[in-house]
């Protein structure tokens, strides 16, 4: 018989450090730039927005639980198999899916050093073990995940490009990998901001996935769609996986209104190259003006930039966090990911990124 008073979790649990999203907020200022979550400035497609409302005449009825108008829309502009492809509430809860499935005690997943943080917290949940690699210069080193590989490694969790980095492996890297992973490994390849990569040596994960059993991969419908207050997600995958997956599942994991705008806003490719199109530009100026200042800023083929501070009193991240945020621009702060004198950006309207740019110039002038 059990002789605790209350409720205890199960061991692993309460090693947990629940994950804290970006700031929202600046006191006493009457404008607020949020450029803490990666976010789009340009907000969603008209198409999405007007989907999401013709929603709104059907809400007594449970959604579709296949997510079909969604899968069609995906399967369609990426020309993949509607059977290989699973839809959830943002991608967190797929990634989630795949720890429980294939992760017990005495399981081990492999992430990297500055992976998001979300990983270790579903392999803890779902009773596994945590494996963290190093990265070579802040970008990820396939040899570092080989030699952590061992007879209990079930998943390698990677972020391809990787945040708050905003780094990349090249294709053959990643091809690598998977050729020298035993078969039942589960590459994960978390393919979040790859609509915004434009190297002809990134590819986010189709080709591999289509061409082995072992290899998922998931994306989002919160960044470059301008989605993410309805947490849509996506994962390409084998047909043995996305089985699993499906059966275990919530069944009614993604809402009407989501469904809709989700489908809109993937078949509008057009606004998704003008989101791109703004990102590039603006990508390339706050990185140049940044490093002008003297900052050092990691090269990123993605909607932010990890900005690096000097290691000294005044100068470093935490004083210019405080700085911005005072002047109404919200910046995150880094340091669980292993970058304590660094903030991550994200690429932001006109405004917001000359706003940062002129308020760190004035932050730098201070003696």
């Amino acid at each position: 018989m059990n002789a605790s008073t209350k409720p205890v979790p199960r061991p692993g649990v309460m090693e947990i450090a629940a994950y804290v999203p970006g700031k929202e907020h600046a006191g006493g200022v009457t404008r607020v730039f949020k450029l803490s979550s990666n976010e789009t400035p340009l907000g969603p497609s008209q198409r999405a927005i007007e989907a999401f409302q013709t929603a709104a005449a059907r809400l007594q009825l449970y959604p579709d639980g296949q997510a079909r108008v969604l899968r069609d829309a995906i399967a369609e502009v990426h020309g993949l198999n509607p059977a290989n492809i699973l839809c959830g509430n943002g991608s967190g809860e797929l990634l989630s899916l795949l720890a429980n499935i294939y992760l017990g005690p005495g399981d081990e997943a492999v992430i990297t050093e500055h992976g998001f943080l979300l990983y270790r917290i579903q392999i803890l949940a779902a009773g596994g073990t945590p494996v963290t690699v190093p990265e070579t210069d802040r970008r990820v080193d396939v040899d570092a995940i080989l030699g952590a590989i061992t007879e209990r490694t079930k998943i390698v969790f990677l972020t391809n490009p990787g945040n708050p980095t905003g780094t990349y492996v090249p294709y053959a890297e990643i091809a690598r990998l998977q050729e020298a992973l035993p078969p039942h490994v589960i590459l994960v390849l978390d393919a979040a901001y790859a609509e915004y990569v434009r190297r002809n040596d990134y590819e986010a994960g189709i080709a591999l996935v289509s061409a082995n059993r072992n290899v998922v991969m998931t994306r989002t419908f919160a960044k470059v769609y301008g989605l993410a207050a309805l947490r849509i997600g996506w994962i390409y995958g084998p047909s043995e996986i996305i089985d699993a997956m499906n059966r275990v599942r919530g069944p009614f994991n993604i809402n009407t209104p989501a469904l809709l705008a989700g489908a809109a806003a993937m078949r509008d490719q057009a606004y998704v190259a003008k989101a791109v199109e703004h990102n590039q530009i603006w990508l390339t100026r706050v990185s140049d003006a940044l490093t002008a200042l003297g900052l050092e800023v990691t090269p990123s083929v993605t909607n932010f930039i990890l900005i690096h501070f000097p290691d000294r009193d005044g100068k470093r991240a935490s004083d210019a966090d405080a700085f911005l945020t005072q002047r109404g621009f919200v910046l995150r702060a880094v340091a669980s990911y292993g970058f304590p004198n660094a903030l991550r950006m994200t690429i932001g309207s006109e405004d917001a990124n000359t706003g940062v740019i002129d308020a760190l110039t004035e932050f730098m002038e201070r003696t």
